[in-house]
């Protein structure tokens, strides 16, 4: 079976709250007072109310999204991934592989004519190649790919 994040009990969010995760969402290095100064609450209030969140699994992370051009890494790749009708028992078994590969920025389990799609950054489109090569038609368990380039993106929270 496919590893999924559990199924829990949220808290119920107040509109303080959903005030506090649309500011992180847009800057995560906030500090408090100013966090605190923008929703009108007391710095003390503020930083409880983050730690409640963050204790309750609301706020899962606090992370620095990098560009990958700055690393080197050119052109960016969505590629669709079908496995074959017997392999579909090893899902998580694909997803390890797929998540121990460094080019593999996200992986999305789809309900859908595709069963996955892997997103990747490389250099170049040889890379691409390689990767869909090496990678995916060399595995057992993969029935068909298509890849699509990415010429731009844009990227926004739940809360965005």
């Amino acid at each position: 079976m496919l590893d999924s994040k559990k199924i829990q009990d949220f808290p119920v969010l107040d509109e303080l709250d959903r005030s506090i995760l649309a500011l992180l969402a847009q800057n995560g290095r906030i500090s408090n007072a100013e966090l605190a100064e923008q929703v009108g609450l007391a710095q003390s209030t503020c930083l409880g109310r983050v730690r409640s969140l963050v204790q309750s699994g609301v706020i899962t992370s606090f992370t620095a999204e990098i560009a990958p051009e700055a690393l080197g890494l050119q052109l960016q790749a969505l590629i669709s991934v079908t496995l074959r009708a017997g392999a579909r028992a090893n899902l998580s078994e694909f997803m390890a592989q797929m998540r121990n590969n460094p080019q593999v920025i996200q992986i999305f389990f789809l309900g859908g004519a595709e069963d996955f799609i892997v997103h990747v950054a490389v250099r170049n489109s040889d890379e691409v190649r390689e990767f869909v090569l090496e990678q995916l038609s060399n595995n057992a368990s993969v029935a068909n790919t298509r890849t699509n380039i990415v010429f731009d993106h844009f990227h926004k929270g739940p809360l965005g």
